[in-house]
């Protein structure tokens, strides 16, 4: 097998095009949640406070530390580890109902067990 049809041949598996999609989709998912709380949230927090909190920050030795980002990157992490969580949760509990769903009748060997069983009773 060449090395471009070997190539193509990993590139197209299934897990390899999700990941790739799931890499997509959670980096635009990640752009509206940072802005969620880069521009809706934490203005409503620094007004709160009477701060705006890129502004937080403290100077020591010469070296300024932003400790104001930093809670906005704590925030913005808390938020996007959340939405995942309900997201895993709901399919969860959607795989659970798959599963817990009984069978829609007997199986083909089971329904010629019973015809065999009825015959013998006779």
């Amino acid at each position: 097998m060449s090395f471009i049809s070997e190539f193509k041949e990993f590139a197209m598996k299934g897990n390899v095009m999700d990941l790739a999609v799931g890499v997509i989709i959670g980096g635009a998912f990640g752009k509206i949640i940072s802005s969620l709380v880069d521009d809706v949230l934490m203005p409503i927090i620094g007004t709160l406070v009477g701060n705006d909190f890129e502004k937080l920050s403290t100077t020591i030795n010469g070296a300024t530390v932003k400790y104001g980002m930093f809670i906005q990157n704590v925030v913005n992490f808390i938020i996007i580890a959340f939405v995942i969580f309900m997201m895993i949760k709901a399919m969860n509990k959607m795989k659970k109902a798959e599963e817990a769903a009984p069978p829609a009748g007997p199986s083909p060997t089971d329904a010629l067990l019973m015809e065999i069983r009825d015959a013998l009773k006779k």
